[in-house]
């Protein structure tokens, strides 16, 4: 996609009736996560934050791994399908977010209902804001197979916060970022000003 000039606007209502029905699928995995596998182990391993000094720890069984949980249990944690779910529809915000099931909900039923936009916005920031909550959950998703304590439920519980902030506040913690890169110059400027 070029710099140069940003595509078409979207209706700014949009990705904010997007993130109300993430927040609530996020705040799901969290409590899951908070009740499951996770905490569980993390309950055992640590005493619940009293752990064991690292001097004669291994990383199996020390604390900083799931040991009650085998891989197949931690595959199978509801906390983990629902946040592989929520994984899978970032993915499919970046990769082709005119067809996100969101998006295509808020066209259909609720956009024809509300009163045109008064302003579009730039595809783009929300767009990224979508790499960033896949990156998030992805790295929650990838530490809890490996077995870290409690990753999966802080990462659910980053993505919420930031996608309730939007939701909310309209504020989009990921745009900001898209913003502060392009200021940057890592990710380029438009010829428009902002």
């Amino acid at each position: 996609m070029s710099d140069a000039a940003p595509p078409h606007g979207i209706d700014p209502r949009g990705p904010r009736f997007g993130a109300w029905i993430t927040s609530v699928l996020l705040l799901v995995a969290t409590f899951l996560g908070l009740t499951g596998i996770a905490a569980q182990s993390a309950s055992a391993t640590f005493g619940w934050f009293a752990y064991q000094p690292l001097a004669d720890a291994t990383f199996v069984g020390s604390g900083w791994a799931l040991p009650a949980a085998s891989f197949g249990q931690r595959i199978v944690d509801p906390a983990f399908l629902l946040t592989l779910v929520v994984a899978l529809l970032f993915l499919w915000g970046v990769l082709s977010p005119t067809t996100h099931p969101w998006s295509t909900l808020f066209r259909r039923v609720v956009r024809p209902r509300l009163a045109p936009p008064t302003e579009l916005e730039d595809p783009r920031p929300p767009r990224f804001a979508q790499g960033v909550g896949l990156f998030v959950v992805t790295l929650g998703l990838v530490l809890h197979l490996i077995g870290v304590p409690l990753a999966l439920p802080i990462a659910t519980a980053a993505a919420f916060i930031a996608a309730f902030l939007n939701a909310a506040f309209g504020f989009c913690l990921g745009c900001q970022l898209y913003l502060l890169l392009q200021r940057a110059g890592v990710l380029g400027r438009t010829t428009r000003p902002a």
